[in-house]
């Protein structure tokens, strides 16, 4: 016997299943009701004591919600000044891209500022940074590495082996007390066939913020402080690795723009994903003080370390143990070679011996390796021997 709740139980199903996809098709895109910026000029700008060129970029800011490439702003008139009156101009070499001359090179213990007489895109209106002293950094005492076993071996099993990067530094002056670090890696890539491009170097850049102040304690010295983890997820230790670590001298006002930033990227992203304009900035109109700007003039002091690794980490991903597609016997036509299919091995043929042999693959990658990297040595890469 059926019991009217069983009766009655499709049908309050089916009338609960049409409400829903009628409650979803009303549904439409909140977008919240606010007083949204107009379009401010972004600066991003970092003199150092380095020989060579400094650059300053100049952007528009990009709407709430809105990703997408920056809008340069350009045919702007760019100087830097010091505490002594000398002052330098910059030269536009790109789009909203300006640079120092070659033989500019800052100077410790000196104050800098940064001026902007902007194009028509912001009425020509001028644009001055509050001095900022370049005070002295000084040297990485060390960069090193740890293996970290994730995972034990175990009979045919190898394990599992990751990578920490640290560095120690101390300043003996006691001066310093604020830092930044930034990096760049660059990797060796060997694909396992003798292809033309076997080969190639791949490099990246670091897109997060590292700080660190020593200001509460005695002694103006860092030890063990984590640069880059980098884990069995990654081809980058398979072969051959390096990394520079770039060290910068900051002043108490710019750690704290730098410590900002850091928080809200941990949050939204990649640093240079946003600026937003709750992040103040030391970059002020001239005409109209009220005029809001985004971004930082930075005057640092920089040293420099780098660092190669070369070891046996087990368990480091392999994304090209299986290129192999196909392995074709003979003197056959292949369709679509060199265009969805390639080859990673071609042994001709002995006659009376052996007949030719081409091993192919599908994916591109595993016999070119410059989809993603370059078959340019770096000057810097040590003798591979």
């Amino acid at each position: 016997m059926i019991t009217p709740n069983h009766k009655y139980k499709p049908r309050v199903q089916i009338v609960l299943l049409f409400s829903l996809l009628f409650i979803s098709s009303c549904i439409t895109q909140f977008v919240p009701v606010i007083q949204e910026e107009k379009e401010l000029l972004v600066v991003q700008g970092l003199i150092t004591d380095q020989p060579g060129s400094d650059t300053i970029k100049l952007s528009k800011s990009l709407p709430l919600g809105e990703k997408s490439a920056a809008r340069p702003v350009s045919g702007c008139l760019v100087s830097i000044s010091d505490d002594l009156g000398s002052m330098v101009y910059l030269s536009q070499t790109g789009d909203g891209i300006y640079v120092t001359p070659p033989d500019f090179q800052a100077k410790t213990g000196r104050y800098y500022t940064l001026h902007i007489t902007a194009s028509s895109e912001f009425k020509n209106l001028s644009f001055e940074s509050i001095p900022m002293l370049l005070k002295p950094v000084p040297p990485i005492d060390s960069l090193y590495y740890e293996k970290k076993v994730i995972e034990k071996p175990a009979g045919f099993f190898q394990g599992v082996d990751e990578c920490q990067i640290y560095l120690d530094t101390h300043d003996p002056a006691n001066n310093c007390r604020f830092y930044r670090w930034d990096y760049s890696e660059t990797w060796m890539l060997r694909l396992l066939f003798d292809v033309p491009n076997h080969l190639c170097w791949l490099s990246q850049k670091s897109n997060v913020v590292y700080i660190e102040t020593t200001k509460a304690f005695s002694e103006d010295r860092i030890k063990r402080r984590p640069v880059l983890y980098i884990s069995n997820q990654t081809d980058r230790l398979r072969t051959k690795y390096s990394i520079l670590v770039n060290q910068y001298s900051l002043n108490e006002d710019e750690y704290l723009y730098w410590e900002k930033i850091q928080n809200i990227t941990d949050k939204v992203g990649g640093l240079y994903d946003l600026i937003p304009a709750s992040v103040p900035s030391n970059i002020r109109c001239i005409e109209s003080p009220e005029e809001k700007v985004l971004g930082y003039f930075s005057v640092s002091s920089k040293a420099s370390k780098r660092i190669f690794i070369q070891d046996k980490f087990a368990g480091i991903i392999d994304p090209y143990s299986h290129c192999i597609s196909d392995t074709v016997i003979g003197e056959k036509d292949i369709p679509g070679l060199n265009v969805s299919v390639w080859t990673l091995f071609d042994q001709k043929a002995v006659p009376f011996v052996s007949p030719r042999v081409r091993i192919l693959t599908v994916t591109r990658g595993c016999a070119d390796c410059t989809l993603r990297g370059t078959t340019v040595r770096p000057l810097f890469w040590l003798d591979d021997k």
